[in-house]
């Protein structure tokens, strides 16, 4: 009876120890110790997930990421292999005994086999280039997958040969392609992607593909192993056509190539329906505007009746997967800042099935995620909330939905995080509702009034939500209440909503942004005398947009900045893809309309102090951009910093480093002008 009385007194000193562990807010190393789950594979029978768990190595400042597995109860979390490198794409044999994945080697990146019942693993390959969009054979006798195949790059002269031991300059580059450099990759290697296949127990690859045209993305199997579909683009005119691709099938044995749609615009990631007879794609006609909807269609297997499934959801369709009946497909979509996964029937009924799929972008709140369908109807998928990174979550029986694992619950149950709360508000141009949210700071006191910082997200056509973000919460921390609008233009509020941005941007989103912060000041939220405002990209363009349309703001940080849309269409890696979508014509045929929508042109007006943040090796919004604002602020004598992040793309936060950087940089700007 002591004994019993002892442990009691025990549990309960105990557990008011941990009750007065003082929480505290979130920290800016704490983005070195966070986890997320992505691409869940469930295996054919439900019961167990294989998922890539992710994090982050502090001594090389690298993202790092294993392969685990796990029961779909929750039970039996262990990592798959004893492999500490990088492991990626597993995929789950058609009877589940084993699971390919790929993982790198000093080489690179080569395939992999791991059997379910011993433990054991192979290395199946050695490729010259890493494999994407690994598939199986519906017999499981044969790997499918996308690689890049080189071609010599173009020779005009043909250099005298140099002296032993000289050391002469290196050879120079040419490029005769249209896309010939990529944001984060930097200049890309002459050659085309292919489709090969492989014995599943190893063997040479065959290339199954062939041409100079790119066959990149997903493809799909005949249930008999013979045909494979897939999408690409093979028009004597592809480089000019990037916007179009089309759905086509190889036969695997004679590799002879058959087109089966034609409509301008992308048809892309064929799935087959079980029974063979019926092909589900992405798609939509494309009418050159700034968003269009990505519908779901369907055809049969030689390209005949084809129709449209989606017909009544006004939101994009993505990651479409079948149902083993064949009676229809599941497939996620984005609703007012939200991602779902849901299940359309083939006579075109829609039931919702999951909210909050996300969470493994960690710095900002933007849509990602995904998941997977047993054949018993068992869905894996990685979700996120406000308050955690991607975890796993298993749906049974169109239950609700059960998360599996709480990878951050070492470090985030020992941090108050900021609170985040959705508004709603109305637009005074045109009376609209309009979406935002707020994180306010941790320990909030509603009696205070706050400095607001506004933090626009990047796009424009895309969309933030009520999911986890490191950089919000790390402001949020730091005293202010941030709010994040979607303003017009933002996905997943319908085609016509997103539109509203055709050939007019920036335009009436700089009023949408303006009515927010309005909204927030008149319910006593925040300091009307303390407005603070950031964003990246097309954020940045917003955040130049709203210091030279208004004073209202004491202080501004514009990262990696459109500024001037005549130097930038013709600079960037993507410099091919602006005209008639975002502006009319090329600049040199419509100067005036360039420079219209251009921030530069608003120069003279801005008084705001504004730091200017960027990568170096930034192709998308190269460096220039910043410099020129920079430039004119400083001939003006505005208050104003360059800041220029050596290494880094237009994803500045890829390493974390880099992320906390860019949260001190805006945070020490800001808070010089926080009085």
């Amino acid at each position: 009876m002591n004994r019993f009385i002892l442990f009691l007194v025990s549990v309960v000193f105990a557990n008011n120890v941990f009750c007065q562990i003082k929480k505290e807010p979130f920290q800016a190393l704490d983005v070195f110790e966070l986890e997320w789950a992505s691409d869940p594979q469930i295996s054919p029978n439900g019961t167990q997930i294989v998922y890539k768990r992710n994090g982050f190595d502090i001594m090389t400042d690298e993202p790092k990421g294993n392969l685990w597995i796990i029961n779909a109860d929750g039970t039996s979390h262990r990592k798959l292999t004893t492999r500490e490198v990088n492991e990626s794409q597993p995929r789950w044999s058609p009877s589940g005994d084993r699971i390919a994945f790929t993982s790198t080697t000093e080489a690179g990146s080569e395939l992999y086999m791991y059997w379910v019942n011993t433990g054991q693993i192979a290395k199946l390959s050695q490729l010259e280039k890493s494999p994407a969009s690994l598939t199986w054979s519906p017999d499981g006798k044969h790997l499918a997958f996308t690689m890049f195949v080189p071609q010599e790059a173009p020779v005009i002269i043909k250099m005298p040969a140099k002296p032993k031991g000289a050391n002469w300059a290196k050879p120079v580059r040419i490029t005769d392609r249209l896309k010939h450099e990529a944001d984060g990759r930097g200049y890309l290697e002459p050659g085309f992607t292919h489709i090969f296949t492989m014995p599943a127990d190893g063997g040479t690859p065959r290339q199954i593909t062939s041409g100079n045209f790119n066959h990149s993305g997903n493809f799909s199997f005949a249930p008999n192993g013979q045909t494979i579909y897939f999408s690409g683009n093979r028009s004597d005119n592809w480089e000019y056509e990037f916007r179009n691709s089309e759905v086509y099938k190889v036969d695997v044995n004679t590799r002879a190539i058959t087109a089966l749609t034609t409509q301008n615009g992308p048809d892309y990631s064929p799935k087959v329906s079980p029974d063979g007879k019926t092909i589900a794609f992405l798609s939509y006609e494309d009418k050159m505007q700034a968003f269009q909807t990505t519908k779901l269609n369907i055809m049969n297997v030689d390209g005949s009746k084809r129709r449209v499934l989606s017909t009544n959801l006004d939101r994009s369709v993505n990651n479409i997967s079948w149902d083993s009946s064949g009676k229809g497909l599941y497939f996620t979509y984005d609703d007012k800042g939200n991602s779902k996964v849901a299940y359309i029937s083939n006579s075109g009924k829609i039931t919702k099935h999951a909210d909050n799929m996300g969470g493994t972008t960690l710095g900002r709140p933007y849509a990602s995620g995904s998941y997977s369908v047993s054949k018993n109807g068992v869905i894996a998928f990685t979700q996120s909330t406000p308050d955690y990174p991607a975890d796993l979550a298993v749906i049974q029986n169109k239950k609700v939905a059960n998360r599996i694992t709480r990878l951050n619950d070492d470090v985030l149950a020992f941090r108050t995080l900021g609170t985040t709360e959705e508004v709603w508000y109305k637009s005074s141009f045109d009376g609209r509702d309009l979406q935002g949210w707020i994180v306010k700071p941790p320990f909030y006191d509603p009696s205070k009034k706050y400095p607001l910082l506004v933090e626009n997200h990047g796009g424009p056509i895309l969309n933030y939500g009520d999911r986890f973000t490191a950089e919000i919460q790390l402001y949020a921390a730091d005293g202010y209440v941030v709010f994040y609008p979607n303003p017009r233009g933002s996905t997943s509020y319908g085609e016509e909503f997103a539109n509203l941005l055709y050939h007019n941007y920036p335009g009436e989103d700089y009023i949408d942004v303006m009515d927010g912060v309005d909204y927030l000041v008149e319910k006593g939220i925040v300091d009307n005398n303390k407005l603070y405002v950031t964003g990246g990209s097309a954020g940045g363009i917003m955040t130049t947009w709203l210091i030279g349309k208004n004073n209202r703001f004491k202080a501004a940080v514009v990262t990696k900045p459109v500024i001037n849309w005549i130097s930038k269409t013709l600079v960037a890696d993507n410099y091919y893809a602006y005209a008639d979508t975002r502006l009319p014509g090329q600049p040199w045929e419509n100067f005036e309309t360039y420079w219209k929508f251009s921030p530069i042109s608003l120069v003279g007006n801005i008084e705001t102090p504004t730091m200017l943040m960027v990568g170096m090796e930034d192709l998308r919004t190269p460096p220039s951009e910043a410099k020129q604002l920079y430039h004119a602020l400083k001939l003006r004598k505005i208050e104003t910093v360059l800041v220029e992040i050596p290494g880094a793309a237009h994803g500045i936060a890829k390493k974390p480093s880099n992320l906390i950087s860019k949260v001190a940089h805006t945070l020490a700007w800001i808070n010089r002008y926080n009085e």
